[in-house]
This record gives C-alpha cells, sequence and structure tokens, in this order.
C-alpha cells in the first residue's frame, strides 16, 4: 500500500473519529452549554493524539502534523475575529470594511476590488499577514483579513467540530457575518476568500447571513438568496461539506489534498452528501506531492490553480 493510501485510510479513521464526537458533542449541548464545551476540547485533545502518532508514522512525526495545522499560538486569541490590513495591523470588529487600509498588490497601490480572506487552522496573525500579500498580487486586488486565530491544534480541531454543529461561538464567524450583512445591507457587492478551516466559518457565517435576512429583516427566501448573489464566493481545500444557496461559488479542491476529501466537498462530484450551493463551480484538480500534507497548500498549490474569478465561473481553468 503507498504513502498516501495509508494516509487516506488514516485520514478516514480520524474523520469517523470526528463524527462520533460530533454526536457526543451535540448530545451536551443539549444538556447544558457548559458540558458542551469540555467535551469539545477532550474532543480535540483526542484527534490531537490521533493525528500526531499517525503522522509520526508517516512522515515522521511533528513537522507534517504543523504542515498540515500550522504550529499554534495562544497569545494569538487576542486577534480572533478582528480585522487584518496593511502592515499586520488589526482592527476591531464591527470596523466599517472602507475603514481598513488592506494589503495592496505590489504592483499597484490603487486596486479596484477589495476581497476578504480568512484563514484556515493553527494560522497566527503573522502567518496570515503574509497569504493577505500573495492574494493581493495574485489577484490584483487589495485584500483584508478576517484572522480566525488559533489556541493550538488541540483546541482549533475541538472548534471545528462545534463550527460543523453550529454550536459555540466564533468570532471569526460572527464577523464574517456581521460585515456581509452590513456591505449588501448598503448596496455592495463582497468577494471572499477561503482556506481550509476558514472554508467552514464561511459556510457558517453565510447560514447566519441568510437567516438574519429571513428573521430580522423578513424576507423571503427568494429574496433572500436573491440579495445574497452579490456575493462571490472561493473556497481551497475547505473542510466544509455545505454551502447556502445564493451566493456564486467557486470551490477548489485537490484531490490529493485530504482536508476537502474527507471533511469538506471531497475528491468526486457523485457524493449526495455534500453541497457546494447551487450554480457551484466545483474544480477538482489533481496535484499530488510525496508529503501528502504539502498537497495542502494554499500559497504553495492553490493560488497556483486559481483562475480569476469569472473565468472560473465560465468553468475555463485550462491546464492549471
Amino acid at each position: 500500500m503507498s504513502l498516501i493510501d495509508r494516509t487516506r485510510n488514516a485520514l478516514n479513521t480520524v474523520r469517523t473519529g470526528v463524527e462520533n464526537a460530533a454526536h457526543k458533542v451535540e448530545t451536551a449541548v443539549e444538556n447544558t452549554v457548559h458540558k458542551a464545551e469540555n467535551v469539545a476540547v477532550q474532543t480535540g485533545q483526542k484527534l490531537h493524539n490521533v493525528v500526531d502518532g499517525f503522522e509520526t508514522k508517516a512522515v515522521n512525526g511533528a513537522k507534517a502534523v504543523q504542515g498540515l495545522f500550522g504550529g499554534g499560538s495562544q497569545p494569538d486569541k487576542v486577534y480572533d475575529g478582528q480585522f487584518l490590513g496593511a502592515g499586520g495591523k488589526t482592527y476591531p470588529p464591527g470596523t466599517s470594511l472602507a475603514d481598513v487600509p488592506g494589503v495592496t498588490p505590489k504592483n499597484n497601490p490603487n486596486p479596484s476590488e477589495t476581497i476578504l480572506y480568512v484563514n484556515g487552522i493553527n494560522t497566527t496573525k503573522d502567518g496570515q499577514a503574509s497569504s493577505l500579500q500573495s492574494i493581493a498580487d495574485t489577484t490584483g486586488a487589495k485584500v483584508v483579513g478576517i484572522h480566525n486565530a488559533t489556541e493550538g491544534m488541540g483546541a482549533d480541531l475541538a472548534q471545528c467540530v462545534k463550527d460543523k454543529l453550529d454550536k459555540g461561538t466564533n468570532p471569526a464567524v460572527d464577523t464574517m457575518a456581521d460585515t456581509l450583512y452590513k456591505e449588501l445591507k448598503a448596496g455592495h457587492s463582497v468577494h471572499v476568500m477561503a482556506h481550509s478551516q476558514g472554508g467552514l466559518i464561511t459556510s457558517r457565517a453565510l447560514d447566519h447571513l441568510y437567516n438574519r435576512l429571513r428573521v430580522e429583516d423578513g424576507m423571503s427566501k427568494g429574496d433572500a438568496q436573491q440579495l445574497m448573489s452579490k456575493l462571490n464566493v472561493e473556497t481551497f481545500g475547505a473542510a466544509a461539506a455545505h454551502y447556502p444557496d445564493g451566493p456564486n461559488y467557486v470551490h477548489y479542491v485537490n484531490k490529493s489534498d485530504l482536508v476537502p476529501d474527507a471533511f469538506g466537498l471531497g475528491p468526486t462530484k457523485w457524493n449526495p452528501l455534500t453541497d457546494g450551493g447551487k450554480g457551484a463551480v466545483v474544480h477538482r484538480f489533481n496535484d499530488p506531492h510525496l508529503n501528502p500534507i504539502a498537497s495542502h497548500g494554499f500559497e504553495s498549490v492553490y493560488l497556483q490553480h486559481r483562475v480569476p474569478f469569472d473565468q472560473a465561473r465560465a468553468n475555463q481553468f485550462g491546464d492549471k
């Protein structure tokens, strides 16, 4: 059995663990929120042990784990849900998007478009700042981050479980949902990009946005989805398997990437348990690496396969 096959089998074991853990968390939530928090933390710790043990055998341990999930930094928590702009400066939730000086392309200080980007698991503020510059240079747009802070892999995995269940508070989800609501109500279109857990955060935020439009604003289903059609959303190796109808989606899935393979839209379109959103374009490509963890790289893999949004929506990816 090849390394990739062993890796995929091990990730399926982790996925089963996540699903079982999710049921435990959901039951606990029905009893008390406090107990749900405890179960979620325990879940993250157990998953940490499973993943850490597997990676030690497959690719000599801790470095591979950090390659997939990042190093983790508890002090990073102070930036959770904040906007991240030029120079690595942060701005509190509620700040108008127009008031956040975004990261601009090196060859264009005055781009006409703004992209919101939310990062994946175990990425520090400085790590996200580097990605913002790469996105700006690749897309030609100004880029503003919504920071998904890390407290270390165990806690971050527990948060992913709760995001899957739409339980508990995630500041990045709240900032994203509130920002999109305000921008849409002001008549603005918004372009969103998300990687890994950032795709899960985006999916959850879009669900919250839809519910707010329906309940708070009294919109019909059709009207809410029509308003949300002003959103362009790109995901890369996302850990979400479901997205609400309305936005214009392009989902990038590396078939050699174990994260979307196990927890997202998967390597094949013939999966009735997943939904990329009505009219979504899902671009599945194969970019394998000897170290399968490298197949999940945002800048090294996914940005290399990205094409301009309108071109992607027309399903014109060429040989990239």
